[in-house]
Parts: structure tokens; C-alpha cells; sequence
């Protein structure tokens, strides 16, 4: 990228110079000297509140729009969530064990939070585990920690609704990944330390000490009760899937007793058959059962109605990030970034309570951090701010662990208090001294970068921090712990084959220019991507100073299509002249 200034009369100019905004329709560089003045309350009030009539009434109508757009956004979330339950709640409920180590509790709970969808549930499957006995609590918190991994790839999901501008995807997607740095770098330093010391199981085993559990019911925010409505007209989760098949108390088969599909009193009437996948509500004052329900549905089938939810989801989603995008942009407009800045500048630790009270409320992380990504994306965030408010999202999701909980043993309470005190600690850690604080806020910014150099990282991204890695990592501890020397032995070999690669990998990045010879690559790809792109534009531009030239000189300009005269047809002998 160039560090030439632009103007702002070339918007469609792709690649915008090192340390340039984009906010609305308009570019800030953030070197200018103007740009480092700090905005006053003065201005930002001046800016909120001193508008014309019409003005006034755009506002308003903006405003409508986002929250139409958001609450559609928050369904698309939902349907994504509650698709992806159905079409892995089998396999996430069959990855929990009683026999894992410090590494295999890790990966199963990231890869259960990604087939799920929802740290929330894997958490709750956790806690009930444990309460149950089917899952030490040790165990347990190998598997919260990796929940609390998984937790981050929905908001990454939704960063991936800008690739069609590169400024807002450079943006949008540092500012869901410092989610992931954050939980990656906690992780790296706290597992080995619990699994050395066992310092958050003596600090929790110590609170729970004299707990009696509690009488009551499951609390359900105001965000799920306003989008519940809809969503469970279109699919219902049977949500026992998971846990009873992680507590070995079923199978998937299980769920369709009658030669394969769901056993029903009278086939006629949906309310009288079992849940399979998929369910009724029955407790509803009117009993009904959703669209995708059917009374004669095999295991295939209802899975096949996962996948379509999680499509519907997903394009619910895109459709609505990129109508939010567009309001928040048309809202914007002519609005100064230092103006911006200063409204959303707020005290780092004010921030953590208010990710977590609005985690709280939402209950889900993944919500939180999934509505946050687009301001970033737009420009009205900046990555400083949303790093607080997700690691208050971290605090307020183990609120849901927590409630859950209460009504359990004190060995399900004592991982619920294991998952708060991990991200206190991580916290504790990562953000107030600055300079550790940069380490993910840096990391984050180098993640993003590489959206500059291929528009496809964000999906590579995805598949290789929590797909891919983790069933490696989880296939290699199974290898250890399965007592077969046999098996031992091929993981042996995996680990030594996967050490020499990565050892030759760092070789040749750092000392035979592999870094740059990739770098230079990508660049060079993206540049001809760009030419491509900018070709017709660039076309049009070079007619219109032909036709300027034309003008200028007086020279004529052959309409298009029309073909070119042989040269030596008009061209004169000496003797004819």
C-alpha cells in the first residue's frame, strides 16, 4: 500500500494509503496533524444533536432501519446457532469423554463450541457433566477453556459480510479476531499453569466449599423472548441431544425408535410424537411444532433441516450486515472520525462492565461480538474500544454457566466459577499494562492486514484455528491415550513428521526469504485481481481524456467500432503529392 494522500474525489480507489479511515463517503488520514486533535463534548453534541428538521427525520428513519435490520440480524444468529446445533449436536455430544488430558479437553471443547455454535450450551453441557460425575472437574475446565476458544468464530463469520470493500473487511475482521488473540494468548499461558500447579481447581474447590444448591428456573434474557417467537416457528432444537449422548445416556438412533423415524401415537397430529433433532414446543399456552418438524422424519431428514436453517441463517446475515453497513454509513456521513472517536471513547474498564451487562442481557458472547464487528467494520469503533467490550462479552457469558449451575452440585459450580476466574485471570493479564495489552491489539491488526494481501485469508483463517488444528491436535492425544502401543507409536511418528515441518517451515520463512517470496506473491496476485477489477474504470477514464485531447487539439475521434483504415491506403506516394 502507498503512503501518498488521497483525495477524497477518487472513492473508488482500492487500496487507500497506509494509516487512512474511511468513514461514510469520506477519507481521514490519521496522520494529518488535524486528525490528533482530540474532538470536544462540544463538538460531539453539536454533531448529535444540532440538525435540521429533515435531518432529524432522517435520523429517524435510520434509526428504525438499524434496529429492523438488527433484529432480523440477531434471527439470522439465532437460525445459525440452532442449525448448526442440529446438524452437530450428535457428533459434539459424542466428543465428550471421561478419559481426556490437558490437551484433548482443550480441542474437544473448541470443536464442540464450533458444531454448536454457542460457548453458552457447551458450557452448560459441561457443568451437568461434571455435576453428574460423568467428567471430573479438572477435565471440565481443560474443556471451558477451549469453549471459550470456539466461542469467537460466529463473529468471524460475520466479518467475512464485508469482503466486498477492503478497507471495512481490514477493519471488521481485526476487530473480531482480537476476540480470538485474546482467548488464544490466555490459553497458552493459563493451560500449562493449571495443568502444572492446578491453581484455578485449589482457587475454585476453595469458594465452593460450603455450596448448597438452588430452587428455581432457567432465566431467559429479553433478547432471546423477542426473537424466540419467530425463530421457533421456523425450527426448535431438541436441546437433551448433546448432553444425554455426552453422558451416555443415548445415541442418535436412540431419538428414532420406530425403524428409523420418530415414534408418534398418530402420525396425523405432530404433537404426539418423541423429539428427534428437532422438536415442539408443548409447554406453549397453544402447543405447536415449527416448519421444519416433521412427523415422519428420519435422522437424515432432520439433519438436512438443520443445514437448511444454518443456510437461511447465513444469508439473513450477510442481507442484513450489509443493510446495517449501508445505514450506519448513510448516518455517518460527513460526520468527522475525531468526532466519532470521542463518542465512542469511553474509560477501557467502563467498557468490560458494559460488554458484560449487554452479554448478560443477550446471553451469548457471540451476539455481542457479532453486533459490535460491523461498527468496527464501518469505522465507528475503534479496535482499542472493542477490545474491552469483548473481554467483558468473556465475563458475562459465564454468567449463563454460573445460573445453570445453581441448580446442580457444588462440582458443576466449581467449573462455572473455574470459567469466570480464567478470564479474570487472562484479563488481568492482557490488559492493564499497555504493553501487554498491544500484544493482541498488534496481533489483531497483522490478522487483518492480511485481508489486504488475499481476500479469501478470513475463510482460510476459519478452517485452520478451529477445524482443522484442533482435530489434529484432538486425533494425536486420542493416539496417547488409548493405551494401544500400536497407536502410540503412529503418534510418535505424527509428532516428529509435524515438529520437522514446522521447524523446516520456520527455516525457510526466516532465513530463505519463504516470508517474502510469499508476501510477494500474494501482493502480486491481489495487484492483478485489482487491475482486473479497475479495467473497465480505467478503460473509461483514458476515453475521456482522449476525448479531452480530441477537443483540445482539434484532431478527430473514431466512434467506436468503427475499424481502423489500412494505413498505406491513405498514404501518399512522393510523385502523387
Amino acid at each position: 500500500m502507498s503512503d501518498e494522500k488521497q483525495t477524497t474525489d477518487a472513492p473508488s480507489r482500492k487500496d487507500r494509503p497506509t494509516g487512512s479511515m474511511h468513514v461514510g463517503d469520506a477519507d481521514f488520514d490519521v496522520n494529518d496533524p488535524a486528525y490528533e486533535m482530540d474532538a470536544t463534548w462540544g463538538e460531539v453534541c453539536t454533531a448529535c444533536c444540532v440538525k435540521t428538521p429533515a435531518e432529524w427525520g432522517m435520523a429517524f428513519m435510520g434509526l428504525v432501519g438499524v434496529l429492523f435490520f438488527l433484529y432480523f440480524f440477531l434471527l439470522g444468529l439465532d437460525l445459525l446457532g440452532n442449525g448448526a446445533k442440529v446438524m452437530g449436536g450428535c457428533a459434539a455430544g459424542a466428543l465428550f469423554g471421561d478419559d481426556m488430558n490437558p490437551i484433548a479437553g482443550l480441542m474437544v471443547g473448541i470443536v464442540a463450541t464450533v458444531l454448536l455454535q454457542s460457548s453458552s450450551t457447551t458450557t452448560s453441557i459441561v457443568v451437568s457433566l461434571v455435576g453428574a460425575d460423568a467428567v471430573t472437574v479438572k477435565q471440565g475446565i481443560f474443556m471451558i477453556m477451549g469453549a471459550n476458544i470456539g466461542t469467537s468464530v460466529t463473529n468471524t463469520i460475520v466479518a467475512m459480510g464485508h469482503l466486498g470493500d477492503g478497507d471495512q473487511l481490514e477493519r471488521a475482521f481485526a476487530g473480531a479476531t482480537v476476540h480470538d488473540m485474546f482467548n488464544f494468548l490466555s490459553v497458552a499461558i493459563l493451560l500449562p499453569v493449571e495443568a502444572a500447579t492446578g491453581y484455578l481447581f485449589h482457587l475454585t474447590k476453595a469458594c465452593v466449599k460450603n455450596f448448597q444448591a438452588q430452587d428455581g428456573e432457567k432465566w431467559e434474557g429479553p433478547v432471546k423472548k423477542l426473537v424466540s417467537p419467530l425463530a421457533s416457528r421456523i425450527i426448535i432444537v431438541n436441546k437433551k441431544v448433546a448432553s444425554q449422548i455426552a453422558a451416555g445416556e443415548a445415541t442418535c438412533r436412540t431419538y428414532y425408535p420406530n425403524n428409523g423415524t420418530l415414534a408418534c401415537d398418530d402420525y396425523n397430529d405432530p404433537l404426539t410424537c418423541s423429539s428427534g433433532l428437532l422438536s415442539c414446543d408443548k409447554k406453549a399456552d397453544t402447543p405447536f411444532c415449527p416448519a421444519f418438524f416433521d412427523p415422519e422424519a428420519t435422522e437424515n431428514v432432520d439433519r438436512t433441516s438443520g443445514v437448511c436453517a444454518f443456510i437461511i441463517g447465513l444469508i439473513l446475515l450477510f442481507i442484513c450486515l450489509f443493510a446495517l453497513v449501508k445505514i450506519l454509513q448513510r448516518l455517518m456521513m460527513g460526520a468527522s472520525t475525531r468526532v466519532l472517536y470521542k463518542a465512542t471513547n469511553i474509560n477501557g474498564y467502563l467498557a468490560i462492565l458494559i460488554g458484560a451487562g449487554i452479554t448478560i442481557l443477550v446471553q451469548s458472547s457471540s451476539i455481542t461480538t457479532s453486533v459490535l464487528t460491523p461498527l468496527v467494520g464501518v469505522g465507528a469503533l475503534r479496535l482499542e474500544q472493542m477490545l474491552p467490550l469483548t473481554l467483558g462479552a468473556n465475563i458475562g457469558t459465564t454468567v449463563t454457566g454460573l445460573l445453570a449451575a445453581l441448580l446442580g452440585n457444588k462440582n458443576g459450580m466449581q467449573v462455572a466459577l473455574a470459567h469466570l476466574f480464567f478470564n479474570i485471570t487472562g484479563i488481568a493479564i492482557w490488559y492493564p499494562v499497555p504493553f501487554m495489552r498491544n500484544i493482541p491489539l498488534n496481533a489483531a491488526r497483522a490478522l487483518g492486514r492480511s485481508t489486504r494481501l488475499f481476500r479469501g485469508f478470513p475463510i482460510i483463517y476459519i478452517a485452520v484455528a478451529f477445524i482443522a488444528m484442533p482435530l489434529i491436535f484432538l486425533g494425536i492425544s486420542y493416539l496417547f491415550s488409548d493405551g494401544n502401543s500400536g497407536l502410540t507409536a503412529l503418534g510418535s511418528i505424527i509428532v516428529v513428521v509435524l515438529a520437522v515441518v514446522l521447524m523446516y517451515t520456520g527455516y525457510f520463512c526466516k532465513y530463505q526469504g519463504g516470508s517474502e517470496k510469499c508476501t510477494q506473491c500474494l501482493v502480486s496476485r491481489e495487484k492483478r485481481n485489482n487491475a482486473v477489477n479497475d479495467l473497465p474504470d480505467d478503460m473509461e477514464w483514458l476515453k475521456a481524456k482522449v476525448r479531452e485531447l480530441s477537443e483540445h487539439t482539434g484532431l478527430p475521434v473514431e466512434a467506436e467500432g468503427t475499424p481502423a483504415k489500412d494505413e498505406g491506403s491513405n498514404t501518399k506516394t512522393d510523385e502523387e503529392a
